[in-house]
């Protein structure tokens, strides 16, 4: 397995659709999380197709098939793809194999102490709702300790 980079993130299907369906950006604390992804090259999403899937699913059920169709399209472009097997954990098996040290999740079983307590012995992974993400996000510094050098500021449009 590749080693955890804080640079590779991982988001939930809750947080993935909650980006898509919940409001504009300074409601939405998976967006405001996710579009730090977005805005920086070297900071990348990481996901399996059964995360995809399940995502898709969430937002089939509480939109419509044409909606999560289009946004497949546009996250296949979008995210870091990893495998894993199947029966995995989606969210937890795309942190593993893809070298994420960052998990965005709603889940609270998945924050709870006893579950990171647990997945310490197998993997460096920090579980937390996305909100918790976007307000500790700190780009300057880890710019400096993933790609070293001053940091040139965000170089995406999160839009595009």
């Amino acid at each position: 397995m590749p080693e955890a980079s804080p640079a590779r993130i991982v988001a939930d299907a809750d947080v993935l659709a909650a980006d898509l369906l919940c409001g504009d950006v300074s409601g939405n604390a998976a967006r405001v999380a996710l579009d730090h992804v977005r805005q920086h090259s070297w900071v990348s999403l990481v996901a399996s197709d059964p995360l995809l899937d399940d995502a898709q699913a969430v937002i089939e059920s509480l939109a419509d098939e044409s909606l999560a169709a289009g946004w497949r399209e546009r996250i296949e472009r979008e995210r870091t793809a990893v495998d894993h097997p199947d029966g995995d954990h989606p969210a937890l098996a795309s942190a593993y194999r893809g070298g994420a040290a960052h998990l965005l999740t709603y889940d609270e079983g998945l924050r709870s102490a006893s579950t990171g307590a647990s997945l310490r012995s197998h993997m460096s992974v920090s579980v937390r709702a996305p909100d918790a993400f976007a307000r500790l996000f700190d780009p300057e510094s880890l710019y400096e300790a993933v790609e070293g050098g001053s940091y040139p500021g965000p170089d995406r449009d999160p839009r595009a």
